[in-house]
């Protein structure tokens, strides 16, 4: 896996992430709503036990203080974009 943070602000940040096959992120949670945009490949999202199958041009909210993890289906590119204010 590997991140770049595009923007980082106390209002926010803007990260730009690429998986190969298999990579993910454990699930874990996040004090803020965050947007998930898949820009190309395929993902396994779980948000509080429920999977969520996307593929490019699709996006999903992560709510705050919900469990959650992502999954790689097959070589995958996402923004994910958290908004704090």
């Amino acid at each position: 896996m590997v991140s770049r943070t595009v923007i980082n602000r106390k209002s926010g940040t803007v990260t730009l992430f690429a998986f190969d096959e298999g990579q993910g992120l454990s699930e874990h949670t996040a004090p803020y709503d965050a947007l998930i945009h898949v820009l190309e490949g395929e993902v396994l999202v779980t948000i509080d036990g429920k999977a969520f199958n996307l593929e490019g041009g699709e996006g999903l909210i992560l709510p705050a203080g919900k469990p959650h993890s992502v999954k790689a289906t097959s070589k995958f590119k996402m923004l994910l974009t958290m908004i704090k204010a």
